[in-house]
């Protein structure tokens, strides 16, 4: 699951810098609510701050944000995260963490299995946009 979790043509261009595509590593749908910490680096630069954002559709919203959406990240969905700033042709190097809560699963009585995630790869710059698959919820 980690290994195609970012593919190959995960890494676009935009008119405001770029976008990542994202797979779900996990065996299930789960609710966007369930998502925290996320963070990406790009060359071993973090995106801090207002620097990525998730696109929901038409909507963007920060990632701490997404403790409140209903939505859901659907396995076979990529969920895109789009970062400002251009970045030059070729290869780069990303890192994406996040931690995720499995809701069905418990860590101890009374508390839920939280997984942390470590996803990492060597893409190239596509400058062809790839269409999002990311919901929006009504």
């Amino acid at each position: 699951m980690l290994e195609t979790a970012v593919r190959e043509d995960a890494l676009t261009t935009t008119p405001e810098g770029f976008e990542l595509r994202v797979g779900l590593p996990w065996i299930r749908s789960m609710p966007l609510s369930g998502i925290t910490g996320l963070t990406v680096e790009v060359d071993g630069r973090s995106l801090a701050g207002g620097g990525l954002m998730v696109v929901l559709g038409s909507r963007r919203v920060q990632p701490h944000a997404l403790e409140a959406e209903r939505g859901w990240w659907f396995v076979q969905d990529r969920l895109v995260l789009a970062g400002r700033g251009a970045l030059s042709a070729g290869g780069h190097d990303v890192a994406v963490d996040f931690q995720l809560m499995v809701p069905y699963l418990q860590a101890r009585p009374g508390s839920p299995l939280v997984l942390p995630f470590h996803l990492e790869a060597r893409l190239e710059l596509d400058a062809a946009p790839v269409p999002s698959v990311s919901r929006d919820v009504a």
